[in-house]
């Protein structure tokens, strides 16, 4: 199973407007990986992190997600099988929505309780990953009412409903305080220890933001890879100072990464 790839991009590029904003890119996660996406602002970290979700088409290349070719599937039925957080996707949660039925309503892969029917497996899951990430008391809150720390903890529940096979985070700690971020990145860390956690891509301008246990990262810089591969290999003061064009001390300790000018 850890050598199955859990998605594969080859030549992958995104033009928006006669502007290439991404690629051509080319890599593969397999099964049981956790990956970290950094670069500066502009770099296609976001436009990337689209394209995994199957939430934006390549111009170029071939996608291919959990065995699916990109094009030539019923997409609903694929992103039910990806989770994701991201800063779009909390604009698009209704202000008075219950936080327990933000994370419920991801078993259909929507967004907005109807009249859908969750059993008491459905219920019994949204409850536990509400505990995980320390907002299980939220749950008959509001949205609207949470802090921004509390309002992304969701949203990582959220991403998990649906027991996917690949999870991707679009700056999760982006906005929380120093303790905020810590206890976030250290929960995350502990949920993926589990042998049966499904792959990951973590999106994020710091390294501090780096959760451990993270196995692979990737810098880009103007819309293609810098360089790719084993995080301790690619996230080094030689490559982040190339990547951000200053010169920038990298430091890894304790399996978590500094970044010192």
């Amino acid at each position: 199973m850890s050598s199955q790839n859990v998605l594969s991009l080859e030549a992958v590029s995104v033009v928006r407007d006669g502007k290439q904003i991404l690629g051509p890119v080319s890599f593969r996660i397999a099964a049981g990986e956790r990956w970290v996406v950094l670069g500066p602002n502009g770099a296609g970290k976001s436009t990337l992190l689209g394209v995994l979700a199957a939430r934006i088409f390549p111009t170029k290349g071939s996608a291919q997600l959990l065995d699916q070719q990109v094009g030539r599937v019923d997409l609903s039925e694929l992103r039910t099988r990806i989770g994701l957080a991201s800063p779009s996707l909390e604009a698009m949660v209704e202000s008075d929505e219950l936080v327990k039925d933000v994370v419920l309503t991801a078993a259909y892969a929507i967004i907005g309780r109807w009249k859908e029917a969750y059993d008491l497996w459905d219920e019994s899951r949204a409850v536990a990953l509400l505990t995980t990430f320390g907002v299980r008391e939220l749950g008959d809150r509001r949205f609207s009412t949470l802090s921004s720390g509390e309002k992304k903890r969701v949203l990582i529940s959220r991403a998990l409903m649906a027991d996917p096979e690949l999870i991707l985070l679009d700056e999760p700690a982006a906005g929380l305080d120093v303790g905020g971020r810590e206890d976030l990145l250290r929960r995350f860390a502990q949920f993926s220890e589990d042998p049966t956690a499904p792959a990951s891509v973590l999106v994020t301008h710091h390294i501090e933001e780096i959760p451990v246990g993270t196995t692979h990262a990737i810098l880009l810089k103007d819309g293609k890879i810098a360089v790719s591969g084993p995080v301790e290999s690619v996230v080094t003061t030689e490559h982040v100072s190339a990547v951000f064009g200053l010169p920038i001390a990298v430091v890894h300790e304790s399996s978590r990464f500094f970044a010192r000018a």
